[in-house]
């Protein structure tokens, strides 16, 4: 008899590190097989880079007419705001919901995508306590017109997934984050892992394992210069970070730390404030974690197109990432 599929698998690293390059990896074989040697049934991928592409174009399109950005210092610069890496969390909660039917927050889709996606945007930050953007942008219909195409592109991807089968599916979700080079633990939040898993909704805590893939912050950083393309920011294979975010916000990060804090070995603790009634409690959630270890690289060849991978390396890719697996397999 098959076993069951993960229900929810994490896969976090630093930028660059080769998780994009596995999820493409796995939804190029069949199912079969990627359920029998991975335990993962058909991926349906959440991710939040494109939230933060989609900031940074907003920003240049403010730029254009002269005004000042929304979500970035500056092109190229970090976030003005860190608090906005758990928005993007916040985002992932809500998209993990109405993949599975919650339309609680289900914006008029009539609405011009583009004010579709910033007002999912402020709702995200009206429930972390922040200032609303929808004030600040002084041009409605020119931000529209520059950005409709991408944000209705936006929202069609995620239709195909929410129209995707659900039963026998395992939730891909993928995020990085990290602290600045030479940090000491802990990552003060909200940046890091530790802020970041406290922020996400209990029920995706209850379901989730998590794939961490292992590089050095110094291979993550020539990494990313290696694999970006100019013309193919909004790709999430050949996207490049910035080097000063790189340094600030990704110079290490702390799912190796916070396993060696855990009481119960290969989990991380959580703690998360949930609802219990009229009042609020602080829940436990042990997570489990698993380690594919990528400093030698086993994975970047798959950025290419499949006709040209090699026997040797996709046999290397699909041995090193089972063996790595088999504690959530077990767990």
């Amino acid at each position: 008899m098959p076993r069951p599929p993960i229900d929810i698998l994490a896969l976090l690293a630093l930028p660059a590190s080769g998780k994009s390059e596995l999820r493409k990896f796995l939804a190029s074989m069949d199912a079969e097989t990627r359920l029998r040697d991975f335990g993962i049934g058909l991926p349906l991928d959440l991710d939040d880079y494109p939230y933060v592409h989609f900031m940074g174009r907003v920003d240049e399109e403010l730029a254009k007419q002269g005004s000042r950005p929304l979500f970035f210092l500056g092109r190229d610069r970090p976030l003005q705001d860190s608090i906005t890496w758990n928005v993007l969390i916040e985002l992932l909660n809500e998209d993990y919901k109405r993949l599975f039917g919650d339309t609680t927050r289900q914006l008029d889709p009539e609405l011009n995508p583009v004010r579709r996606l910033l007002n999912r945007m402020d709702n995200a930050r009206e429930r972390l306590g922040m200032h609303l953007l929808y004030s600040l942008v002084p041009s409605w219909d020119t931000l529209s017109r520059g950005l409709h195409e991408e944000a209705q592109k936006h929202f069609t991807a995620f239709d195909e997934v929410i129209a995707s089968p659900k039963e026998g599916a395992t939730v891909v979700m993928e995020f990085a984050r990290g602290g600045p080079h030479g940090s000491p633990f802990p990552i003060i939040p909200p940046r890091g892992y530790a802020s970041a898993l406290q922020t996400l909704n209990p029920a995706i805590l209850e379901r989730v394992r998590i794939l961490y893939v292992k590089v050095t912050p110094e291979q993550a950083r020539q990494k990313n210069i290696e694999r970006g393309r100019p013309s193919e920011q909004g790709s999430i294979l050949f996207h490049s970070v910035p080097a000063e975010v790189m340094l600030t916000d990704y110079g290490c990060d702390d799912i190796e730390w916070l396993l060696q804090q855990s009481d119960r070995p290969n989990t991380i603790r959580v703690e998360r404030v949930v609802q219990e009634g009229d009042r609020y409690v602080v829940k436990v959630y042990y997570v489990p974690v698993a380690i594919f270890d990528n400093r030698d690289d086993l994975t970047s060849f798959v950025r290419g197109a499949k006709e040209d991978w090699s026997i040797e390396n996709v046999r290397t890719l699909h041995d090193g990432l089972a063996a790595a697996m088999t504690p959530l397999l077990i767990h």
